[in-house]
């Protein structure tokens, strides 16, 4: 057995399997992060080999989104050129199936049930197999249970449990990072691996990720919620994924909880990774999602305002295309969100119309204040009318407007002011609707108002 220390002075080199079998899967996100952020903080190799023998399911689809994906999130896997699938290694598998039968370590076994008629078993030694573990310590199993397992469907169709173990050997995998679900495959693997003639590697077996209620996330119980696409699409930052992810089951030691993928490399331990399963706080992600789209640059943030709100019914609208308007706008919006994506959907449910129209339209019950009368409303917006008439500058504007609500009642002057602006019973204050509209565009909208009143 190769020893924690031989391996690392061998250099280090992890894999990432996943099966393009369905959209990538959140919990198979943290699985590439961890092994990721071991290989970088180690100096060693992060593979990436795609595990697609189950011809059925597996999809060239599913196989880009897994690719795409990794690069979106930034966790770039060495060796491209040389990426294992195991749908072109078959003639591979079937040599080691020969070496095994050959060794009298597997035999060709005759089987009443079933469509394979001949399928290839590993002749089980029996026993206890003990294996170190960088999470759970010392794990001892006893393989008799196993009794003789099937590697092969035939001669020419091999099996998880060989094709992990013949990849991993050709590729000098020296730590097999991988969930927890995996545990029970370790002893199978080690006897294949041995028989082989194979040093084993350094396993470490993951806690699930899980939904609130301590259930293992699946997309019959969780929906589309359990793959990452989902939040790709709802407007999260990878940045903050990958925050997210690394703590769902890890703890740095400290109270930092804002991570960069470099700090998180910096500070990653294997052995900090807890044995229960990491629970999936939505409300966790959100507050992270936020933090790091405040630490984004002004350009970046105007960029990803202005993409959200062409996706809405104000694409074609003059003001996307106004560099103040969308630095007016962006401050509103970064109060109100923590996604990306809930731009468009504010946008969508109408909440922000009247910064996109001059002239929103107007309940004339609702323009006075509840305690006054119209007629008080209209000679107020008229006042302010003139105010903006006589006044060049917004500061010196809005110093009279207080003023006037002083004199008249905040009420009464204020509350028509920002109805008048905005169409609706909340929105921002009418200062702020105020530099966003411009002069200009306030000014229609209060004459608008008043128009109603007469």
């Amino acid at each position: 057995m190769t020893d924690e220390k031989e391996s690392f002075n061998k250099g280090i080199a992890v894999r990432f399997a996943p099966s393009p079998t369905g959209p990538f899967h959140i919990g198979s996100v943290r699985t590439a992060l961890y092994n990721f952020l071991f290989a970088r903080k180690n100096g060693g190799k992060f593979l990436l080999r795609i595990e697609d023998t189950d011809k059925e399911r597996s999809t060239k689809e599913f196989e880009e989104n897994i690719f795409d994906s990794l690069k979106w999130l930034g966790l770039d896997w060495d060796d491209k050129d040389h990426l294992l699938r195991q749908s072109e290694r078959t003639a591979v598998y079937t040599q080691k199936i020969h070496e095994l039968i050959e060794k009298g370590a597997a035999y060709i076994s005759k089987e009443s049930e079933g469509k394979n008629k001949e399928v290839i078993r590993f002749k089980n030694p029996g026993g206890k197999i003990k294996f170190q573990d960088l999470i759970r310590g010392e794990v001892e199993m006893d393989v008799s249970d196993l009794e003789d397992f099937i590697i092969a469907r035939n001669i020419n169709e091999p099996v998880y449990h060989l094709t992990v173990v013949v990849d991993d050997m050709e590729s000098e995998i020296t730590h097999i990072i991988r969930g927890e679900d995996h545990i029970s495959n370790t002893p199978r693997h080690i006897l294949i691996l041995e028989a082989l003639g194979g040093s084993r590697p350094i396993y470490a077996h993951l806690p699930l990720v899980l939904a609130p209620d301590r259930s293992k996330l699946s997309k019959r119980k969780h929906g589309e919620s359990v793959s990452l696409n989902f939040y790709k699409n709802a407007g999260y930052l990878p940045e903050a994924i990958i925050n997210f992810l690394a703590m769902v089951g890890w703890n740095p030691g400290t109270d930092q909880e804002i991570f960069t993928i470099n700090e998180l490399i910096k500070d990653f331990d294997i052995k900090k990774v807890q044995k229960k399963g990491g629970i999936f706080n939505i409300e966790k992600l959100d507050w992270l999602n936020r933090e790091h789209i405040l630490k984004q640059s002004k350009n970046l943030q105007i960029e990803r305002l202005k993409g959200e709100i062409l996706k809405t019914k104000f694409k074609d609208y003059e003001k996307v295309g106004d560099p103040e308007f969308l630095d007016k706008f962006l401050v509103i919006i970064l109060d109100r969100i923590h996604r990306w994506g809930e731009v468009s959907e504010i946008l969508e449910a109408g909440e922000f119309d009247h910064l996109f129209i001059d002239k929103p339209e107007l309940n004339k019950e609702i323009i006075h204040w509840k305690k006054s009368t119209p007629e008080k409303a209209r000679e107020n917006l008229e006042k302010v009318v003139q105010i903006f008439n006589e006044e060049k500058t917004l500061e010196i504007i809005w110093t009279k407007i207080e003023k006037l609500a002083e004199e008249r009642g905040k009420g009464d002057v204020l509350w028509p002011l920002r109805y008048a602006l905005s169409g609706r019973e909340k929105s921002p204050d009418p200062f702020t609707l105020i530099k966003i509209k411009g002069v200009k565009a306030s000014i229609s909208s209060i004459l608008s108002a008043i128009e109603k009143l007469s």
